[in-house]
């Protein structure tokens, strides 16, 4: 793939970036899916001192991740659209700057109010970089290694897992959630220097307005039955996923101790999964989202049969991870493949689905944790995880889009 000159046309190439310069400007990239999910998800560390010291309730203090959450969602379709013809590096810089005012503002405001607002605008920025972030990575670096960059930028995920949030969750403990937004505000302009130096000029690659991003769905089979998987996926993960301490806790007693491992462990296995996902999805798109989704209703199962014990729980929290990683890497290559000439639209669109039911599947399982047992969280995973396998199973190879 080529990178243009930001006075010419997207379809006028230059000439290729250096690799070295290519994978700095994907390092960079990384970094910046780095700072944004772990903004997002930072307070589910810091319930407790936030809502202490603000005055509201845990529950009201866990709207921070929910606002942001629900924004990039509902906001990332009509954000792309609007900014279609800006150029990649110079809204990714203002994605950055948005975020670090933000973890500015979070970290000085003297209500909650504000706190909450700010988290809103935030997640604005924050579905936007998910709908052009891959795409960017996958430009700046020779086609052939296109899937390798994604799978690089998605290790972010992982990366924040492990190391980002209990990271945060350290720094509250050693002065006060204030001083951690703080950092996390330097952090992110640390990022969007990084951004500005490495990445090129990179016009818009298609130009779509709010209309035809809607239309996507309705014309392109393909990518329908895409958003469709990516909605049963969804679902079934993110619905077992959310309630993975009730359960073990219910199950095993496990301590806060054994379950911070646990869930760290399940952070290596996305790391894992990314790598796997980054050789085989160039050899068979198809057959990497099945054996991923098959591999993570091994681990669920495995988890109801022997998650008693200790070592057991740590085997299906891997196997666990390491699906979701290449499922991860899949679903957004199947993107690519179902609408390469919309890519960043359907991008959108798939932000859009992918953050609502993270929401949906943190209520729905709630649902049937307290009205069947936790135990049925799981199997509520293992069922919508397989209805994405039968489709994705049982789906064309790869229909051509209408045009």
């Amino acid at each position: 793939m080529t990178i243009q000159d930001e006075t010419s046309s997207p379809a006028t190439p230059q000439k290729p970036l250096t690799p070295t310069r290519g994978w700095l400007g994907v390092a960079a990239i990384t970094a910046s899916l780095f700072v944004f999910l772990t903004t997002e998800l930072m307070p589910i560390g810091l319930l407790t001192p936030l809502s202490e010291s603000l005055g509201v309730s845990v529950g009201s203090a866990g709207l921070m991740v929910t606002a942001q959450g629900v924004a990039a969602g509902l906001g990332v379709p009509f954000i792309v659209a609007w900014t279609r013809r800006v150029n990649r590096r110079r809204l990714l810089t203002a994605l950055l700057a948005v975020l670090a005012v933000g973890n500015l503002i979070t970290s000085i405001a003297p209500n909650y109010p504000l706190i909450l607002g700010t988290r809103l605008i935030m997640g604005f920025a924050s579905g936007v970089f998910w709908a052009i972030g891959v795409s960017m990575a996958m430009r700046i670096v020779p086609e052939k290694h296109a899937n390798r960059a994604a799978a690089v930028v998605m290790s972010g995920i992982s990366i924040a897992t492990v190391v980002g949030i209990p990271l945060g969750t350290l720094l509250e403990g050693a002065s006060d959630w204030r001083a951690t937004f703080l950092i996390w505000a330097g952090l992110s302009a640390l990022v969007l220097l990084a951004v500005a130096f490495t990445i090129p000029s990179l016009p818009s690659a298609n130009a779509v307005s709010v209309r035809e991003v809607f239309e996507l769905p309705v014309k392109n089979v393909p990518l329908r039955v895409v958003l469709v998987m990516v909605v049963f996926f969804v679902l079934g993960h993110f619905g077992a996923y959310t309630f993975v301490r009730p359960y073990l806790e219910d199950s095993t007693s496990a301590s806060v101790g054994f379950i911070t491992v646990v869930l760290i462990v399940f952070g290596f296995g996305g790391a894992i999964g990314n790598f796997i996902g980054g050789q085989t999805v160039n050899k068979s798109l198809r057959g990497s989202f099945i054996m991923g989704g098959l591999i993570m209703i091994a681990a669920l199962v495995m988890l109801l049969a022997i998650g008693t014990n200790d070592v057991g729980v740590i085997a299906a929290m891997i196997l666990w991870g390491l699906a979701f990683g290449v499922v991860q890497l899949s679903q957004i290559n199947m993107t690519l493949a179902a609408a390469p000439d919309t890519f960043e639209a359907a991008m959108s669109l798939n932000t859009m689905a992918y953050n609502t039911c993270i929401a949906l599947g943190a209520l729905i399982g709630g649902l049937f944790a307290d009205h069947v047992g936790v135990t049925s969280v799981v199997w509520f995973g293992i069922v919508l995880v397989a209805l994405a396998v039968i489709l994705r199973a049982s789906s064309s190879r790869q229909a051509a889009p209408a045009s």
